[in-house]
């Protein structure tokens, strides 16, 4: 096992190297950047430089001035040292907005994952062993709907019923506009109050999948030879559901979520855009948008390194809880 994790780690610091270079020559053919808008934002003031006399102070400011491979490798050089640069949209270093970011999308992240488990879960198995039943076609439907929902609508959806019709949450934004006046528990609560609806979405959107994953898994492991052999002798039909079948099913979802944990981290783009939330996911958006290069280049690596750790996570996952499987 130590053998095959330290290969697969060797591997995807391979991968991760060339899809760093990747992402860092797309960054750097970008049509439009922040350093663009400076610079002629600065040449038009009165008695001001020129704006190729900008842009070449402004890219030699922000290590811009090299070609794309000695950049890269510039910028390899300093993430070794922990320094990713200074943000151009929010103009403090990257790795201080990451950690002023992060972790509201991590909370965010962790509390409708946790709701995603104990529903999609539970209604599939209940799907499975009720197969073309109302329940099963209740369920089904449910799921469906989760899937084919764009979030961008289901998001507009809530906001329209719940913000604008009822009045019972905030249509943006992370406070209230009386936060500075509450107790530090009321603070806490206020942003607990401002996070139902983006976690609502999440769920919602997210549980889908899950659910039908779990849902077919439970079948196929209920058609089995050793699931007949357990009703044959006479065992409760729920003991062989939630012992013998449930059991098994466990495994491929073992791995689905050990490879959807390093996801938490990522954030939720679309989600928190549309809530104004001030997370990972919101930052990055903003920062894409106005062509922040370093923020954006930390971000889109941030994501290939969190896809390989998840790829590692369900693969071991996999090996230990299937005694089954054994790697050389």
């Amino acid at each position: 096992m130590r053998k095959y994790i330290l290969k697969r780690i060797l591997l995807s610091i391979v991968i991760l190297f060339f899809v760093g270079f990747i992402i860092y020559a797309l960054m750097r053919c970008l049509p439009t950047s922040y350093l663009e808008s400076v610079a002629r934002q600065k040449s038009m003031t009165p008695g001001s430089k020129s704006f190729e006399e900008w842009m070449e102070q402004l890219k030699a400011t922000y290590n811009m001035d090299s070609n794309i491979i000695p950049g890269y490798f510039k910028w390899i050089g300093n993430m070794f040292k922990g320094e990713f640069g200074d943000s151009w949209k929010w103009t403090v270093p990257v790795m201080d907005k990451f950690h002023d970011t992060v972790w509201l999308s991590f909370v965010m992240g962790a509390i409708s994952f946790f709701f995603q488990i104990i529903i999609a879960i539970p209604l599939g198995v209940i799907a499975a062993t009720k197969q073309y039943s109302k329940t099963d076609y209740a369920v089904s439907i449910f799921a469906l709907a989760g899937i084919s929902l764009p979030t961008f609508f289901f998001a507009s959806l809530l906001k329209l019923v719940f913000s604008v019709k009822l009045g019972w949450f905030d249509l943006f934004g992370l406070v209230g506009r009386n936060h500075e006046l509450l107790s530090a528990s009321g603070q806490l609560l206020d942003k607990a109050h401002h996070l139902v609806l983006p976690i609502v979405t999440l769920v919602v959107i997210s549980v889908g999948s899950l659910m039908r994953y779990t849902r077919t898994n439970m079948l196929e492991v209920l058609s089995s030879d050793y699931i007949r052999t357990a009703r044959a002798k006479g065992l409760s039909e729920r003991k062989v559901i939630y012992h013998h079948a449930f059991r098994n099913t466990l495994i491929p979802l073992v791995t689905i979520i050990g490879g959807s944990l390093p996801g938490l981290f990522s954030g939720a783009l679309i989600t928190e855009t549309l809530y104004s939330i001030p997370g990972i996911g919101y930052a990055s958006y903003h920062s894409m948008v106005s062509g922040d290069i370093p923020f954006s280049m930390f971000y889109l690596v941030f994501l290939a390194v969190l896809t390989l750790a998840g790829n590692l996570i369900s693969d071991i996952l996999y090996a230990v809880v299937d005694p089954r499987v054994r790697i050389a």
